[in-house]
């Protein structure tokens, strides 16, 4: 209780507490842009936390951490375009909610969605670090493939009601994450001798390309574009009392999401994409009506934006506890705690207990702030649907070139966001989904490479069954793709029976 009253003393301090909050306004700006990640917004304040206190350096990184990880809502509810990657899952029914005439209510249960999400998350960080690390040390080669592949069973039920379509685009997301150099052996592999090429498609602009291409392509032949009055009563906000009624409407979405967010968290390398798009396949999974996912559900912002905010959380567990960093950004932070001659590792938590709970409380307080800037801005932000397209298009593009082109300074990513906006726009059109196409790009070459691994360090295929975590994992793999093809075959059942009565075609 010393510690943490201490604790409190020092960050409850007026400088400390408008850096956080300056730190979270920044957070939520960049990661409302597309292409601007999280990881280049906290890379900015990196050296500014050199020439503060530690505690006032974390805590300036920290909220920029959780600003930018609820911003990516923005312009993913709004503009179908993730401003972020671990957003991805968000533009699923966050967009839909947004075209049917819902702009304030997506917003809302986003932004209280990432608040309980960061909440929870950050209580399991208190409570249960040195469990969760300890668990996440114990994952070998064998059980990230597993994780990998359990992950990769989403791509069955991505498909929507076409399995075979969803199937085919998470195969060719899995094969553009084959070009480069080989993470073993280093060969060329669909290179074609350009330079470019050997270190692969950056994943920033192929997601950018995939979703903002493809959406801005749609809109321009859109002739109907829907905007916003604000002079009229439409559902540019939503009341608190409503929100809070839908979010504990649906606590156990909330309660799972945050867990499966926590703990992919805390697994090094994991990261919050992935939590993002298996918390949602994981809801849609559980519900009674999957069939409405995709179409502007609630419990699909609640799924998506809950895990996203609390793995945050997961991945200071192996960083603080184990000196394990979980994340680019927890990477970073480190870094600034090795600059001012503090060891992150199992020995932090006694011998640094002031800093260590500054930086929890720095978490939470991140968190209110995070929750009262987006609460008072949500009708600025609504403002950006009602901008005209002819002028919001060449912003949005010139953006997204822009955050493509700084990701490695190179123009070739910008032909690369152009390469996958075509590909997006083409698959987009022919129906098949971009969300396996995604999870095949993100999954693929992590799914590769640790199996590779598994095999090079022992042979024997039957230690990725007879292993705990890892054949658990598989189970459920399995277990995953039969209710797929379950859940698949009762949605074409129920859309042949729904256009039956109104199809004379199909009366006979």
């Amino acid at each position: 209780m010393e510690n943490l009253l201490l604790s409190l003393q020092a960050i409850l301090q007026w400088d400390t507490l408008l850096l956080m909050f300056i730190g979270v306004l920044a957070g939520i700006i960049f990661g409302s842009i597309p292409g601007f990640t999280i990881t280049m917004a906290v890379a900015l304040t990196l050296p500014f936390s050199f020439g503060l206190e530690p505690l006032q350096g974390i805590a300036l990184m920290m909220g920029v951490w959780i600003g930018g990880a609820s911003g990516g809502l923005i312009s993913a509810c709004l503009l179908g375009i993730p401003g972020t990657p671990s957003a991805v899952a968000t533009t699923f029914d966050g967009y839909p909610m947004t075209r049917k005439g819902e702009p304030g209510r997506a917003l809302a249960i986003g932004l209280w969605s990432s608040f309980f999400g960061a909440i929870i998350g950050g209580l399991i960080l208190v409570l249960a670090a040195p469990m969760l690390a300890g668990w996440a040390l114990r994952f070998g080669p064998w059980e990230f493939f597993a994780l990998m592949v359990f992950g990769l069973s989403a791509i069955a039920s991505l498909g929507q009601g076409n399995l075979l379509k969803g199937i085919a685009a998470g195969l060719i997301g899995m094969f553009v994450g084959t070009i480069g150099l080989d993470p073993v052996l280093g060969t060329e592999r669909f290179t074609f001798g350009t330079v470019e090429m050997l270190g692969g498609f950056d994943f920033l602009p192929i997601l950018i390309g995939i979703f903002a291409f493809s959406q801005l392509l749609s809109e321009v032949q859109n002739k109907n574009r829907q905007t916003f009055d604000f002079d009229k009563k439409v559902s540019l906000s939503y009341p608190i009392g409503k929100t809070i009624k839908d979010m504990f409407s649906s606590i156990v979405n909330v309660i799972r999401s945050s867990v499966i967010g926590t703990i992919v968290g805390a697994l090094p390398g994991a990261g919050s994409s992935i939590a993002n798009l298996l918390s949602y396949d994981i809801a849609k999974k559980s519900s009674k009506h999957p069939e409405k996912f995709g179409k502007g559900t609630k419990d699909g912002v609640i799924a998506a934006e809950t895990a996203n905010n609390s793995s945050e959380g997961g991945a200071l567990i192996p960083t603080l506890a184990l000196g394990i960093p979980g994340s680019a950004v927890t990477a970073m932070m480190m870094g600034a705690l090795l600059i001012h001659g503090i060891q992150p590792g199992p020995f932090f938590l006694t011998t640094q207990p002031v800093l260590a709970n500054g930086i929890f409380l720095s978490f939470f307080i991140s968190a209110f702030f995070m929750l009262l800037i987006q609460t008072f801005g949500i009708r600025a932000f609504l403002r950006i649907n009602d901008v005209p397209l002819h002028y919001l298009l060449p912003i949005v593009i010139t953006l997204c070139a822009l955050g493509s082109f700084a990701i490695n300074n190179r123009v070739f990513d910008i032909w690369v966001l152009l390469l996958f906006g075509v590909i997006g726009y083409l698959l987009k059109k022919t129906d098949f989904s971009l969300a396996a196409f995604v999870l095949g790009v993100i999954l693929g070459p992590m799914t590769e490479e640790n199996l590779r691994r598994a095999l090079e360090t022992n042979p024997d295929p039957m230690l990725f069954i007879t292993r705990p975590i890892s054949g658990t994992l598989l189970f459920l793999t399995v277990a995953s793709i039969g209710y797929a093809l379950y859940s698949n075959h009762r949605y074409n059942k129920k859309v042949k029976a729904e256009q039956l009565p109104e199809d004379p075609s199909l009366k006979v």
